[in-house]
């Protein structure tokens, strides 16, 4: 199911990408900009091991993620000219430092922007799951008063507070149209180290097919592959991590083909924790339809 949500007011040319600063940067309406990874073309820009970008397109300005360093992030963002004032929507895809450390600096300059995260038992301000609460208002008789919970009149839902005091999160719970044509996308990971954590992804829809942006894809790229379909059946372009790093190399093989095979996705920008052979992979297997991604650059979208 798809839901809508509407909180806030209101031919693909490829060149390769590069950076740009200032008036120039606002006048695009439609690319993502690498504000926040570790690699890319000589620059003053500043890299770090995260991921952040802003998507401009029908009009509209997305953040996606906020790097790992805070500093780093504010250098990069006013390096490039960005007017963080002017933002749609922020997006954090999941609860990593790396991708939320940013943050702080996004409010300073826009405290009412609307955030939009996963669905965490104890993050972002998420309500308290109900299979928790009911062991917290668990009645013992044995156990003496001092040691109920809340005196032994637990409240009806319960949040843990999120270190963004004010910050306006709005948790996704099922993939949800959050403007016209603007997708996110939950899934959630059974991969052993992230396990029944929630990570959310962007797609936009384009004459040309959907454009996918992702965080870390610890699901696993080809789950958020199969959920975002159900959207947008014909993929673009994918940015953002695609977290191949410490997969086997013959298994990244075997994905880097399924992208162009299985998917039939035209184009790709990976970035972040996809990792040196699969980036190696990706440039073999799409030739001159890989997009470099790294900090600074600025990708065309299709319009």
């Amino acid at each position: 199911m798809i839901t809508r949500r509407c909180l806030l007011a209101g031919s693909a040319a490829i060149v390769a990408p590069f950076v740009v600063s200032g008036a120039s940067a606002q006048a695009h309406a439609a690319r993502v900009t690498i504000l926040f990874d570790a690699f890319g073309r000589p620059s003053d820009l500043r890299r770090g091991w995260g991921y952040a970008a802003l998507v401009q397109y029908g009009g509209r300005r997305i953040l996606f993620d906020t790097g790992s360093n805070g500093a780093n992030f504010e250098h990069n963002v006013k390096t490039l000219g960005i007017d963080l004032k002017k933002l749609d929507f922020v997006v954090l895809t999941h609860r990593h430092n790396d991708h939320t450390a940013g943050l702080n600096h996004v409010l300073r300059e826009n405290p009412t922007v609307t955030i939009y995260t996963p669905l965490e038992p104890a993050g972002f301000n998420s309500q308290t799951p109900p299979p928790l609460m009911n062991l917290i208002r668990r009645y013992v008789e044995s156990v003496p008063d001092e040691l109920r919970y809340f005196g032994g009149n637990p409240p009806k839902e319960n949040r843990s507070e999120s270190p963004w005091t004010g910050a306006r999160l709005v948790n996704i719970r099922e993939a949800t149209e959050v403007l016209p044509g603007f997708f996110l996308v939950t899934v959630r990971s059974e991969v052993p180290g992230t396990r029944e954590m929630n990570e959310i992804s962007l797609v936009i829809r384009t004459p040309s097919g959907g454009v996918l942006l992702v965080g870390c894809s610890h699901p696993g790229i080809e789950k958020i592959l199969e959920e975002v379909v159900k959207i947008e059946p014909k993929l673009y372009s994918v940015f953002g991590g695609f977290h191949l790093v410490d997969i086997p190399d013959a298994r990244v093989t075997e994905l880097v083909t399924g992208f162009r095979d299985k998917w039939k996705i035209e184009r790709m920008a990976a970035g972040h924790c996809t990792g040196q052979f699969a980036f190696a992979e990706l440039i073999r297997v799409f030739g001159p339809r890989f997009d470099p991604a790294g900090v600074g650059s600025v990708i065309p979208l299709p319009v």
